[in-house]
């Protein structure tokens, strides 16, 4: 079966700018919602997607952090290019990451930050994500389960050196949070690991942002923006963008 690839995305409304992060081992898929329930209300919307992202497991590990966070940042130039001088900035997981990232290092409006881990992730943890991604992939692919399971094992012997940068990514991340004054909005699925939700507490506590809020979903697990609170994720990140001094 071919299957069509994830692309980024940019949906140009009005002069106020929003860039879209999705997280790792997913795609722009994981905004696509918000970027279209916020363009139908007069915002710009700009979407990357991460190297690697989107396509095969072969291709994902391959490509590392770094690549992945010059295309968040492309990302942000894309948008200046654009003639936008007014920044937002959303992401979940590792989107969320970058967006805090992003908020530390350049002028933003406003950040909004979705069950980001601020907590450092196990190795283990992030290699059987990239293994349940590459079991999906091949089941989408149409290869039977004999098939999957002897390419699952074949891809168990290769490096996957970018996990440990990953890690440290997170950690280096987390200590940016004292940098970080810009309003932010955190928003966190009480369904989610208890590292995510740790890391949301961790998060709103430690930002100088005079200008914060942290709001739980009951109904939410990882990926909140398509979970099955994901309409009211949309109206909450709206009214918080909205309520930022553009």
């Amino acid at each position: 079966m071919k299957i069509i690839s994830p692309k980024p995305f940019t949906y140009r409304g009005g002069n106020k700018a929003v860039l879209l992060l999705h997280g790792f081992t997913g795609s722009t898929i994981d905004v696509k919602m918000l970027g279209n329930y916020l363009h139908e209300r007069g915002f710009t919307c700009h979407a990357p997607l991460y190297k690697g992202h989107g396509s095969g497991p072969d291709e994902l590990i391959q490509t590392g952090p770094d690549e992945w966070w010059q295309d968040a940042l492309d990302g942000y130039h894309f948008l200046e290019a654009e003639g936008f001088s007014d920044i937002a900035v959303a992401g979940v997981s590792l989107g969320g990451v970058f967006s805090l990232k992003i908020g530390a290092e350049l002028p933003v409006k406003g950040i909004v930050s979705m069950c980001a881990p601020i907590q450092e992730k196990s190795l283990d943890d992030l290699y059987l994500r990239v293994l349940n991604y590459a079991k999906q992939y091949k089941k989408i692919e149409g290869k039977d389960d004999e098939q999957i399971r002897a390419e699952l094992e074949e891809l168990k012997q290769r490096p996957m050196p970018s996990l440990k940068h990953l890690q440290q990514l997170i950690v280096h991340t987390r200590e940016k949070l004292a940098s970080i004054s810009s309003p932010i909005f955190v928003l966190q699925g009480c369904l989610d690991e208890s590292l995510y939700q740790e890391s949301a507490r961790i998060l709103y506590n430690h930002v100088h942002s005079e200008i914060k809020q942290l709001k739980w979903y009951e109904q939410s697990g990882h990926i909140i923006t398509l979970g099955k609170e994901r309409e009211k994720v949309c109206k909450d990140v709206y009214a918080f963008l909205q309520s930022l001094n553009w």
